[in-house]
């Protein structure tokens, strides 16, 4: 990865990521890679003839000082994750072993995933999926208190994960869980948060049902920071969207 450092780039990801002093990604730094050119060596290095990459070897990647680097070893967590969650091995007892040992990983490395998109890549396809899937480290309650624990967690980092992964929960039919951790960020101070409790709550709107995010509209609406707002009613006509705007006694940022 360093072999393909693109000094160009790198300054524009540097801008575009935030890490100048005082920023949510200060004193990040990156190499210039593209995502695709991430992908690509995640990929290879899963698919390597005399002995792909080991889960043992990814906590090595993830401890990067190089953003793109880190994004690598989430980005083969997930391949990884994803091998172990088709159909045929949603019961199988090895799967879900291992399944439940790339999300201890992924979970004790949570910090690493310092920034939006390192967030938003893995979250869902790891965490999410885990959810609603087969697991020997506890039922469903048991994995509510533990996305309970990254909510309320001080990072907020893991804030993010605690309500992006919903978008899968959602794209699997099941609402509950963006609807609970909407309520819990409702009154989040940070633009990352609200951007991203808006954007899940229109996705599961679009997903499960618009009723539901109606109804939860109906009850908050009123409280919600407007960016939150504007982003949960996106794919309403412009006729609803100018409604829900105008209603009264907005909290937080407009």
């Amino acid at each position: 990865m360093e072999s393909l450092r693109n000094e160009e780039q790198r300054k524009v990801l540097m801008g575009f990521f935030k890490t100048g002093p005082g920023e949510y990604g200060e004193g990040d730094e990156f190499l210039g890679l593209k995502v695709p050119q991430t992908r690509e060596v995640a990929k290879k290095a899963l698919n390597i003839d005399d002995g792909p990459l080991n889960i043992d070897d990814v906590p090595e990647l993830l401890m990067s000082k190089w953003h793109e680097v880190r994004l690598c070893g989430f980005l083969i967590l997930v391949e990884m994750f994803e091998k172990q969650a088709t159909k045929r091995l949603i019961n199988d007892a090895e799967a879900i072993r291992k399944r439940d040992e790339i999300l201890t990983i992924y979970l004790q490395y949570a910090e690493r995933a310092n920034n939006w998109d390192l967030v938003d890549l893995s979250a869902p396809k790891i965490l999410g999926a885990w959810l609603l899937l087969p697991s020997n480290l506890g039922d469903r309650n048991d994995k509510m208190r533990m996305l309970d624990e990254l909510a309320q967690s001080e990072c907020l980092w893991k804030q993010r994960m605690s309500i992006v992964c919903t978008w899968k929960t959602s794209q699997m039919g099941d609402a509950t869980w963006c609807l609970r951790y909407a309520e819990i960020h409702l009154h989040h101070s940070h633009d990352l948060m609200n951007k991203a409790v808006g954007w899940m709550l229109r996705e599961m709107g679009k997903r499960v049902s618009m009723d539901l995010l109606r109804d939860f509209l109906r009850q908050h609406a009123h409280e919600m920071p407007r960016t939150m707002l504007r982003y949960a009613i996106e794919k309403m006509s412009e006729k609803e969207r100018k409604e829900w705007m105008a209603v009264d006694g907005f909290r937080g940022k407009r």
